[in-house]
């Protein structure tokens, strides 16, 4: 009896063993292949925003170095977790991907229950990051953040910004520069980039935490008044960063690329190198310096790590948004 049942272990391992080879040479094979039809590029947030924009650049030579087409697609909502909700439910040939953002996913799961986890979701490659900054309308009274500083200290949570999504790096920007300043505002998240600033045009929001290259789209009609990056960006030389302005103040978001959690190994990482030799090519990294895009390269095999350093640095920061981990 009892070597039977050994005998029946032993089958039923090596029966798993021919299954994980079999699922390699399988994912393998595709990769091989791979892509071979277009790609269905799905954004959580609306058109018109940081993540849109890129994503445009990238599809004006996607073609070129990938061999076929990219199709974008718009999943808005809830800040992006309606749509990274249901990426693992997708189909996972490697022609569907999704974009990604920090510190996003990695904020939401902590706050509350919105259809994911951090660990849900399967990155490839971050390509850019952005630099929070703060807007206002060029026909504003606040001329430089001393002014909406010294406003919002005399009248508490009477400056409103909008931003892109809640617990998103805007917010986290806003948050923290009411720390760093003795202030309170008030923060108005939205679903995107794009009708975060049409909330400071249209007058909705009395300024906004948003991303550096909305002051390309959108320079003559608002005003930056302080950029979050280490140093002063090429495309806004004249435009002071917090730091000089004498509050420590460096962040901005992440994006990237997921795809579904049961996509082969092999067509993540040839997915990723995809990306990775878009962003090496001169042309789209002329276009995106001059957007205001900060290029990155992580790619698939450093994944790992800069994702456990990335959650490590946003749990210390959860606490500033009232987030306490679940």
């Amino acid at each position: 009896m009892q070597i039977t049942k050994v005998r029946t272990l032993l089958a039923s391992a090596a029966a798993g063993s021919l299954l994980a080879v079999g699922l390699a040479i399988s994912g393998a094979a595709l990769a091989q292949s791979f892509p071979s039809k277009s790609i269905n590029y799905i954004l959580p947030f609306n058109a018109g925003g940081e993540s849109d924009i890129s994503a445009r650049f990238q599809q004006s030579v996607f073609k070129q170095i990938a061999g076929v087409d990219v199709v974008i697609q718009y999943m808005a909502g809830a800040g992006g977790a309606q749509a990274w909700s249901q990426l693992n439910s997708m189909p996972a040939d490697g022609h569907t991907w999704m974009g990604i953002n920090l510190p996003h996913t990695v904020l939401q799961p902590m706050q509350k229950d919105v259809g994911y986890k951090t660990d849900d979701l399967t990155p490839v490659n971050y390509f850019h990051y952005t630099p929070d900054a703060i807007f206002v309308t060029q026909d504003s009274p606040f001329k430089t953040l001393k002014d909406l500083i010294d406003y919002a200290k005399k009248n508490p949570g009477m400056v409103t910004m909008s931003g892109s999504g809640s617990n998103s790096s805007n917010n986290l920007a806003q948050v923290r520069l009411d720390e760093l300043a003795g202030m309170k505002t008030t923060y108005i998240p939205f679903s995107g980039t794009g009708p975060a600033v049409t909330a400071i045009l249209g007058k909705q929001t009395v300024a906004g935490f948003n991303y550096a290259p909305s002051g390309i789209a959108h320079g003559e009609k608002m005003r930056i008044l302080a950029i979050a990056s280490e140093k002063r960006m090429p495309a806004f030389p004249n435009v002071p960063t917090f730091r000089e302005l004498g509050f420590d103040l460096v962040g901005g978001a992440y994006r990237g690329l997921s795809v579904p959690k049961s996509t082969p190994e092999a067509i993540r990482q040839k997915a990723s190198d995809i990306i990775s030799a878009i962003n090496a090519d001169p042309g789209f990294k002329k276009k995106m310096e001059d957007a205001g895009f900060v290029l990155t390269d992580v790619g698939y095999k450093e994944m790992p790590q800069f994702m456990a350093a990335k959650k490590k640095e946003y749990a210390a920061l959860a606490e500033k948004l009232g987030i306490k981990k679940q």
